[in-house]
């Protein structure tokens, strides 16, 4: 029997549902979802009981840094992948500042040509901006979005002159994305902290005002444009009431996201995991943290993404400044996620939200997110009420470590499923399957 023709039914799980959270069973065929709460005659050549466990939609992870090509010490897709699968995550959406940069739809193209060959999981990736390829990002395929690096770029990625964004937001029309710190203010800290002497300089070079000054220029322009823009990785309590404010004002133009690094960690924790939380936007204090939940709790920051963007210890290990930003999350994402659910932080439902069903709604990826009959069959069995500690020899990613070392974590994937295929059972990667490309509703005309 092939692939295609296998039948599964998931039985007796407790089911998240875009109408709530029940008790169901799914059947799956042909990578698709066929029915929920089949008839007791439906035929299924696999029979999965999930009883106590829970199933959700796959994880959509649409901000990852996979390194591929160019950059593969640190990680490639294979290895990406099956820490996705792990992980629960069954899409991903990786940024452009690989070697060479995605800026063209040559680039895109080979990506997506490495990705078939090599992801267990889907995937897509977005196209760079620059100061001059505003022509490529016009007639871009095939891709999602726009990345654009206001601050902190690599390769000739920076774009941070007025005339070169107001093209960009004013003639094309995928949705933008953007990393916003203020190159100005975080050039201007450095030269007064002497480029910075411990890792602790880093939030204080990467500080609030470059967050905050940037974010708010990147909605200027979006809502002037009336451009549909995405705020990645925010980091500071200030840049909360900007977003909101956007969202009041131009509905339907402005979205952010939260990552797990801003969301867990301070400035308290340098003293503690050194460089190993070194990121850009660099991690700020506790009230932040406090601010970055109590926005997607208001439904202010809808999305919750990694940035997963690994570099070897060797590397994270230089000296400040040499040590790279940039750390692992894909595979401990969700489970982090879980984990603060049962600390009361957030709900399932939530996590849901955040992490399935609104990253296909932001970037319009076809069938997905939500189960849904009809819908591609990515799905993700958990158990909420299993423990696990997090350690670094452990971790699939190939950079082998986490700055979740040693956590204990409530909540774990028992099963990913990848276009109603098995990808990850009980600890162990099913190394053949492979994922497809994601579709996008602009694709569709």
């Amino acid at each position: 029997m092939t692939a295609a023709a296998q039948r599964v039914r998931i039985d007796n799980a407790t089911c998240v549902l875009p109408d709530g959270t029940r008790r169901a069973s799914v059947l799956l065929g042909g990578g698709r979802i066929l029915d929920i709460d089949p008839a007791p005659s439906a035929r299924a050549d696999e029979v999965v009981n999930a009883s106590g466990l829970h199933l959700m939609p796959g994880v959509i992870d649409h901000h990852v840094h996979f390194r591929e090509p160019g950059l593969t010490h640190k990680e490639d897709l294979h290895t990406a992948s099956r820490a996705c699968a792990k992980g629960g995550v069954t899409t991903f959406i990786e940024m452009p500042n690989t070697v060479p940069n995605a800026t063209s739809q040559a680039a895109i193209d080979q990506k997506l040509e490495l990705a078939a060959d090599r992801c267990i999981v889907n995937f897509g990736f977005y196209i760079a901006a620059t100061p001059k390829n505003l022509n490529e990002l016009k007639n871009a395929t095939r891709t999602p979005g726009i990345k654009i690096f206001i601050g902190s770029s690599t390769g000739d990625l920076l774009v941070d002159q007025q005339d070169d964004l107001e093209r960009i937001f004013a003639e094309t029309t995928l949705p933008i994305c953007a990393h916003c710190e203020d190159e100005d203010t975080v050039r201007a800290n450095a030269e007064r902290l002497g480029g910075g002497q411990t890792v602790h300089d880093h939030s204080k070079i990467r500080d609030h005002a470059a967050a905050r000054i940037s974010t708010a220029r990147a909605i200027d322009l979006a809502t002037r444009h009336k451009h549909r823009f995405h705020v990645l990785h925010v980091s500071t309590a200030d840049e909360v009431p900007l977003i909101a404010e956007a969202r009041k004002t131009n509905p339907g133009i402005v979205s952010g996201e939260a990552c797990p690094h801003h969301l867990w960690f301070s400035v308290d924790d340098y003293d503690r995991l050194g460089t190993r939380v070194q990121m850009n936007p660099s991690i700020k204090t506790k009230a932040d943290v406090q601010g970055v939940w109590q926005g997607l709790r208001d439904g202010v920051l809808e999305l919750v993404a990694t940035d997963h963007a690994p570099h070897t210890l060797e590397e994270k290990e230089q000296p400040y400044p040499k040590s790279p930003s940039g750390l692992p999350a894909i595979e401990n994402s969700l489970a982090l996620m879980l984990t603060a659910m049962h600390d009361g932080k957030c709900t399932l439902e939530q996590i849901v939200r955040w992490m399935c069903e609104k990253p296909a709604e932001t970037w319009r990826i076809v069938n997905k997110g939500s189960i849904i009959p009809g819908y591609d069959a990515d799905l993700v069995i958990v158990d909420i009420n299993k423990t696990h500690v997090v350690r670094d020899e452990e971790q699939l990613t190939k950079c082998r470590w986490s700055p979740w070392h040693g956590e204990r974590l409530k909540g774990q994937v028992m099963r990913t499923i990848v276009g109603g295929r098995t990808v990850f059972n009980n600890g162990t990667v099913n190394p053949m399957h492979r994922g497809s490309r994601a579709r996008y509703a602009h694709e569709l005309g």
